[in-house]
């Protein structure tokens, strides 16, 4: 009976000192034991402490006392209509914003519990207008052809092929950015040109590179490499910047605006609607093939 009551007591000052938390105590409180803790990288990481910062800030500028489902909710909504964001990314900040909430309500934070609803119609209706047709992929991989096979300086042609490696990888095996990323020279198999890719929690696959154009850009990174090595412990990765420092995620979407903007792509879209496209390209394709 006494470990009950001590069980009974040592539950009600956890979800006292729950409650008690400041906002950033719960994000941090979060983010450390269901974001690094769950074993997802530190990119993650900081994409969700960010993503709970902002809504703390917007219930701050609007005088909402409480992050609850509802709030939650028309914060969903004023991304959408206000801040028009991508419906990706509201879908995204949704996912981490009902992964919160649940937590919040298990430490006692939250006296009840609901699921939280996207606007789900409003994602649905421009989702496949943000990926690239067949005309635009055409346009965005002759760009980069054609800087490749015009640039003077030696080093900058390493820069561009580096590029189009990378953009070629998200489009023909649908990568994560993340996943590009993590890649390291090790991963690549040079004799059976099979690439290993580390996805999230330490999960594997492996991909055939099928394009023999992709096959062959990819034995020219690979001879390349080593003028972007500068022995500062990043050496194994496969992907480097001018310093030799492994690339950022924002790094890769500079990358793919100057190609989508020398290949004339006027509207929104990111190096993610590239890794989806392929879907659309075969099918495009094939109706140009048979019409």
């Amino acid at each position: 009976m006494d470990t009950l009551q001590e069980q009974v007591v040592w539950s009600r000052e956890e979800q006292k000192s729950s409650e008690n938390m400041s906002d950033h105590g719960k994000i941090e409180s979060f983010v450390t034991s269901q974001v690094i803790g769950r074993g997802l990288d530190e990119r993650t990481a900081k994409a969700y402490e960010f993503d709970l910062q902002q809504v703390y800030l917007w219930l701050e500028e609007r005088q909402i006392p409480v992050l609850e489902e509802s709030a939650a909710e028309d914060y969903l909504e004023y991304l959408m209509n206000e801040k028009k964001r991508k419906p990706s990314t509201v879908i995204r900040k949704y996912r981490v914003l009902q992964y919160y909430l649940e937590y919040l309500f298990r430490q006692g934070c939250l006296a009840n519990h609901r699921m939280i609803t996207p606007p789900k119609a409003k994602v649905k209706e421009v989702k496949e207008d943000h990926m690239l047709t067949k005309t635009e992929i055409d346009a965005f991989f002759a760009a980069m052809d054609q800087e490749y096979e015009t640039m003077d300086q030696e080093f900058r042609r390493r820069v561009c092929l580096r590029d189009m490696v990378m953009m070629e990888l998200l489009f023909f095996h649908g990568m994560e950015i993340s996943e590009l990323l993590r890649l390291e020279l090790s991963d690549y198999d040079r004799k059976s040109n099979v690439l290993t890719i580390h996805g999230k929690r330490g999960k594997k696959r492996t991909e055939s590179l099928f394009s023999r154009e992709l096959i062959k850009k990819m034995e020219l990174w690979m001879g390349e490499h080593e003028y972007f090595e500068k022995g500062n412990g990043y050496d194994t990765c496969l992907f480097l910047s001018k310093v030799g420092r492994p690339l950022s995620m924002k790094m890769v979407i500079l990358i793919f605006d100057k190609y989508r903007v020398m290949a004339g792509i006027e509207k929104e879209c990111t190096p993610k609607d590239l890794k989806c496209s392929m879907k659309r390209y075969a099918r495009e394709l094939l109706v140009e093939r048979c019409s």
